[in-house]
């Protein structure tokens, strides 16, 4: 997919279709609009004046050019409201609209021309950046495994983009935005690819692979001697009953060389299947469980992104993975596991897995001395009952911290909805034989979930995302493609970008 900027006027542009920009109420044509209109003999100025344009958000109208004009078609787009108009409705806006007119076989190259009132809400970087991520995501599939990919038989291939005000920023802003989408799209295909394919092992060589991206970043894998090493009970618990290896992915980018500069870490869960162990699922319940390594897949595309981007920061990556099966040598129901940090956890049940693992991987950071952590996990199904797919549930325990996390989702359109912690709610996972149980006795499931991993975080500033019901969707919508989301990746790259002072 390639993207051109040019500065001509829009009706000599050779393409297949140009899309141009209308708000609710509006009844003349915005200034930059009229002489392609005149060449079309006003056709557009009379059907917006007469109401055959719907201005509404999301609606398309397309005029057939008949040769006056170099597009093929004008496709005008009803934006809504100016004043509603964001960067979350904006992207979606674009994304529903250029899968519409991918689904017309004839249509290959998009052209944009701006609306002067888009500019009053987005500079050229942004407005770049939303427009390459919109095509990117938007017009994702996953189709490696038909055996005839019907996804690349057709193709939008070139997007060429018009009117503009600073050329350089407005290309900075599109190839910021490709890289961000690719990674995106990169989470995507991890989560979507079956799990005799996405095993802990793939996952390993893919996040070795990022190498090659930065000379800021290394990659070490740790296996299960070395975990058995530094005390991961929990982890290896979890592993026993897979005859697939686990493997402890530590990613360490490092391009901050200030003295003061703090290192953030980004932990992932990644099982690559769950049954659910012994207290196995439902068939039902286990069949999307292919999808319970998003958190991992997540942290790291954000790595792929920070380092491709090459962002000013310090960021450690941390992904556990493992799968979660039954089988003879199977973790039990009734279990004791030793952590890194040394505490023990009853199992209360093996299909609360998802804590074990980032208990250790929670330990492992804090003995790096990292200050400020985030976890993301398809922790809960409890999480999908309260928040339902529209909002990730986010927990911590430093209110500060927390507050730059969930800004920086609201930043990219990935809404979080922060939920209790607290001591009252501790009662519920005490053990009669271990430090702590790994399941509650009462309700509140995505808070006792939380607070056992933040039992791990000691002194270190701390988040948790729980995004079990937006990692994944049934239906397309906006930048959302049926199957997995690719969630947390842009809210960690604005996260970083945010706390180490990088422009854009």
């Amino acid at each position: 997919m390639n993207f051109d900027v040019v500065q001509i006027e829009a009706k000599t542009v050779k393409t297949d279709v140009l899309l141009i920009f209308v708000f609710a109420n509006q009844k003349k044509l915005d200034d930059n609009y009229l002489d392609l209109d005149c060449q079309l003999n006003n056709e557009i100025s009379n059907m917006l004046k007469n109401g055959e344009i719907d201005t509404d958000f999301g609606s398309m109208t397309i005029v057939h050019t008949l040769g006056y004009i170099e597009p093929r078609r004008v496709a005008i787009l009803g934006c809504g409201e100016l004043a509603k108009l964001d960067s979350k409705h904006f992207r979606n806006l674009l994304a529903e609209n250029f899968r519409k007119l991918s689904n017309i076989k004839t249509i290959e190259t998009i052209s944009i021309l701006s609306s002067p009132k888009v500019f009053e809400i987005f500079d050229d970087f942004v407005f770049g950046q939303l427009t390459s991520e919109a095509a990117l995501l938007g017009l994702y599939k996953f189709g490696k495994y038909k055996s005839v990919d019907n996804s690349q038989l057709h193709a939008v291939t070139k997007f060429i983009l018009i009117g503009f005000r600073n050329k350089d920023l407005i290309e900075q802003g599109i190839n910021s935005g490709l890289i961000i989408a690719e990674s995106v799209n990169f989470a995507r295909d991890m989560v979507n690819d079956p799990p005799n394919h996405m095993t802990p092992t793939k996952m390993a060589l893919l996040a070795k692979e990022l190498e090659s991206f930065s000379d800021n970043l290394s990659v070490e894998i740790l296996d299960r001697q070395e975990m058995l090493d530094l005390g991961m009970g929990a982890l290896l618990g979890v592993s026993m009953g897979s005859s697939e290896p686990p493997k402890f992915i530590v990613m360490r980018y490092f391009s901050d060389q200030r003295k003061d500069s703090e290192t953030i870490g980004i932990l992932g869960k990644g099982i690559t299947f769950d049954s659910g162990g012994l207290d196995i699922k439902s068939a039902s319940g286990m069949r999307s469980m292919k999808g319970d390594m998003a958190g991992g897949a997540a942290v790291i595309a954000t790595i792929k992104a920070i380092a491709r981007l090459g962002l000013n920061a310090n960021v450690i990556g941390i992904v556990p993975a493992t799968e979660n099966m039954p089988g003879g040598s199977a973790q039990r129901p009734g279990d004791v596991v030793n952590t890194m940090d040394g505490k023990t956890i009853e199992i209360g049940n093996t299909d609360a897995e998802g804590r074990l693992v980032l208990a250790d991987a929670m330990a492992y950071a804090v003995s790096l001395k990292i200050s400020k952590i985030v976890d993301v996990a398809t922790l809960t199904g409890a999480i999908s009952v309260a928040l339902g797919d529209q909002f990730i549930g986010a927990f911590g325990n430093n209110q500060e911290w927390t507050d730059k996390v969930i800004c920086a989702g609201n930043e990219v359109g990935e809404d979080m909805w922060q939920l209790p912690i607290g001591d009252a709610y501790a009662e519920q996972y005490k053990s009669n034989i271990a430090d702590i149980n790994n399941i509650g006795t009462g309700g509140a499931g995505s808070i006792i979930g939380a607070m056992i991993i933040g039992e791990f975080a000691k002194d270190s500033s701390w988040v948790h995302l729980d995004i079990a019901g937006t990692s994944k969707v049934t239906k397309n919508s906006g930048i959302q493609i049926n199957g997995a989301t690719g969630v947390a990746v842009r809210t960690f790259v604005q996260l970083i970008k945010n706390s180490f002072d990088n422009k854009n």
